[in-house]
């Protein structure tokens, strides 16, 4: 049976669940605000990884208008969009072979000119650190597991799990319980199918008349490859083979700087949606 111990509180103006790109650009420009306007927030991020940027996804494209919003000066700051993308293919596979597409013939999301490509555990480490230096609460390596409310049924906050707990729920010597995090707002930027966002469609009904989500499933390496294979800004995308014609997906090859190349593939996964008897698993 598990014991109930009584957790400790703190207060915030703001918290903001999950250090990826999103909670993080929110907390700067939350801060930022709160330079131009000389009035002051307190604003925290959690997040579930033992550090920033240790839990996202690696090798991406990106496009730099939102940083260009966020920190005009990015590049004198060090900002780590080192590889500009410099060359586009895009092929269609069959078994044996593997046809060109003309890049004049790419869909207008295949244009990646002035876009770089990334690591986005750096980028992230490196927003963390602006954030940090604007007066932002960063804690890692703790995961947000409750989402709380007031009697009113508003959320008021979030708790960070319990650690310690044995199999039986007994509490082991190194336990330390959860702590609640309350907030005048509350944050949630946990990324596709977060533990808590399904929680909160639940109980507010949030898909209610909304069409079923499709979420695609992927899986990506990061190879250190020979000088002479390696190609920085080169990106490749393919469609086709070994999916059959009825299926969406494919897989790309990003070539980042120091001899990195990202490779990886994606295949499309249609969920049926809820009707609030609680939350379908991807």
């Amino acid at each position: 049976m598990t014991e109930q111990v009584e957790r400790e509180s703190m207060e915030f103006d703001v918290v903001i669940v999950g250090a990826g790109p999103s909670g993080l650009a929110a907390a700067i420009r939350l801060r930022q605000i709160c330079e131009e306007t000389g009035t002051d927030l307190s604003v925290c991020v959690v997040e579930k990884g033992s550090e920033v940027g240790a839990h996202i996804m690696s090798g991406a494209i990106m496009e730099p208008r939102a940083m260009n919003e966020l920190f005009p000066d990015w590049r004198e700051r060090g900002a780590p969009l080192n590889t500009p993308v410099v060359q586009e293919k895009m092929l269609i596979l069959t078994e044996p072979n593997a046809i060109r597409v003309p890049n004049l013939a790419f869909p207008k999301e295949f244009d990646n000119h002035g876009n770089y490509i990334v690591s986005l555990g750096n980028v992230c480490r490196w927003l963390g650190e602006q954030a940090e230096a604007l007066g932002v609460e960063i804690f890692p390596g703790f995961a947000a597991s409750e989402v709380l409310y007031d009697d009113e049924g508003r959320v008021k906050g979030i708790a960070t799990g319990d650690m310690g707990i044995a199999e039986d729920g007994s509490h082991k010597g190194e336990y330390e319980p959860g702590v609640e995090l309350h907030a005048k707002y509350t944050l949630f930027g946990e990324g596709c199918r977060g533990s808590l966002g399904k929680d909160l469609m639940v109980k507010y009904d949030l898909r209610k008349n909304s069409d079923p989500q499709s979420y695609g499933i992927g899986i990506k390496e990061l190879w250190e490859v020979k000088p002479e294979n390696h190609h920085p800004g080169l990106i490749e995308h393919t469609a086709g083979w070994p999916l059959d014609s009825k299926t969406y997906g494919g897989s790309f090859i990003y070539h980042l700087e120091d001899n990195q190349v990202a490779v990886g593939g994606t295949v499309d996964r249609c969920l049926d949606a809820f009707h609030g008897h609680g939350a379908i698993n991807p």
